[in-house]
Formats: C-alpha cells, structure tokens, sequence
C-alpha cells in the first residue's frame, strides 16, 4: 500500500497557515475544523508545519498564554515528508523514529496532502481486517475430505 491510497481515501481537503499570522488565529483554525497540523505554505511553498506539539510547547513555555507569536516563531520548519508513491510500511517507520504525527506529502515541490499517525494505523488495520476477511472466506470454501475422494465425473 502506498501513501497515495491514503489520500485517495481522505480526500482533497488541504487546512494551511501563514507563518506571518498570529499563533492564536492558527490555534482558532485548528479548532474550528478540529485538526492537529496546519501545513505552513508561502509564496505556494510548504515552509514549515504547525501540529498542536508546538502549539502546547509555547503554552508551557508562556504561562498558558499564547502571546503574539507568529505561526513562524513555533512552527517546524523542517518537516519530515514522503511522497505519494512511498510506501506505507516506510511511513510507518518514519513517524516512529521521529515521533511524527502528521507528514506533509509532496510531489516534488508540490504539497498532496498531509497524512497523520491515525490515517497510517486506520489504512493498516483496513488492510488486515479485508485479508482477514478473504482468508475466513477462503478456509469456509475449504474443500472437504468428501469432495477430494469423490470420482471426478
């Protein structure tokens, strides 16, 4: 399976911040639509990602207070990505090792999508729940030992 065939699954709904506008209008944003990441495009180019781990390490840092930081100040601006065709076992991998929740998806420069931890174990658990599915179909359409001493016709 392929990252692709996650976003095929998603959809096209893309939610993004500028890093010149307030950390509170961006926390408001993820609020509204009730997401965890925000990718961070400028000028058509993904600069950064915003996830709520940044969001809760200002609110400790500033006494529970968001100030007036830009979504620049606190955003990771080097985010861990992958492309359409990885694949999903990969992606597992990837988010693991770096603690990742959400990767951007990109196509060259173009930003695809952003796909999340959730979005990866949901896409895994599908795919085995389906073979599960097809090995229980196949096992009940066992042949028995009837059928295989039975003269052929």
């Amino acid at each position: 399976m392929k990252v692709s065939d996650i976003l095929r699954v998603k959809g096209g709904t893309l939610y993004t911040a500028s890093p010149d506008e307030t950390l509170f209008k961006a926390v408001e944003t993820m609020n509204l639509f009730d997401i965890g990441s925000l990718a961070v495009m400028e000028h058509g180019d993904l600069v950064g990602m915003l996830t709520f781990r940044e969001v809760i390490q200002i609110l400790a840092k500033n006494a529970g207070a968001l100030g007036q930081f830009t979504v620049r100040k606190v955003m990771d601006d080097h985010p861990m990505s992958c492309t359409p065709e990885t694949d999903l076992d990969k992606v597992r991998h990837m988010m693991l090792e770096r603690h990742c929740r959400y990767m951007p998806v990109m196509d060259n420069r173009m930003l695809m999508g952003v796909i999340s931890f959730y979005d990866v174990a949901k896409a895994v658990v599908d795919a085995q729940n389906f073979e599960n599915k097809m090995l229980k179909a196949y096992i009940r359409d066992w042949p028995t030992e009837e059928d295989q001493s039975s003269p052929a016709a």
